[in-house]
C-alpha cells in the first residue's frame, strides 16, 4: 500500500489537521487576550455577548457548543473581573441570566483589533480565511447531525 493512501497515518487524518490547527489558532490568540486579561474560551463568550447581551446561561451553552459544567466555572471568572454579572430571570427563577456590565461592554472596543491580527497572521486573503470558515461551518452542522 502506498503511504498516502494508508488511512491510519497521522498525516492523512482531518481530524488531527483540525485539531492541530485549532491548537494553533489558540496560541496565537493567547497574547493578545493577556493584553487584555482574558482567555480564549473567555474571549469567546465575551463574542458572544457583545451581539446578544442578556441571555441565559443555556442559551450562551448552546451558542458555543459548551455544557454548563464548562460554563459555569468561566462565567465565575468573568463575573470576577467584574466583566458580566450573573442574575435570575425573575419570570423563571431556574435561569440564569448573563449581563454585561459597563467594563464589560467598554472591553469591545479595546477587543475590536484582535481579529484584524489573527486575519493578518494567518497569511491568507480574507476571502479564502471565509470560504475556510463557512466550510468548517459546515462540516460542524453535519458532525452534529
Amino acid at each position: 500500500m502506498k503511504k498516502h493512501a494508508d488511512p491510519l497515518l497521522l498525516e492523512n487524518q482531518l481530524c488531527f489537521a483540525l485539531y492541530s490547527a485549532s491548537l494553533q489558532m489558540t496560541k496565537l490568540y493567547k497574547p493578545l487576550l493577556a493584553e487584555i486579561g482574558l482567555t480564549y474560551p473567555q474571549y469567546l463568550a465575551m463574542l458572544a455577548l457583545w451581539e446578544e447581551d442578556g441571555v441565559t446561561v443555556g442559551a450562551l451553552g448552546e451558542r458555543l457548543f459548551l455544557d454548563s459544567g464548562t460554563l459555569t466555572p468561566l462565567l465565575k471568572r468573568l463575573e470576577a473581573a467584574k466583566l458580566v454579572k450573573r442574575t435570575r430571570n425573575e419570570a423563571d427563577e431556574r435561569q440564569v441570566l448573563i449581563q454585561l456590565t459597563d467594563k464589560g461592554r467598554a472591553l469591545k472596543k479595546v477587543a475590536s483589533g484582535i481579529p484584524a491580527q489573527a486575519a493578518c497572521a494567518a497569511g491568507l486573503p480574507i476571502d479564502e480565511l471565509s470560504n475556510i470558515k463557512k466550510k468548517l461551518e459546515k462540516l460542524r452542522g453535519n458532525l452534529a447531525g
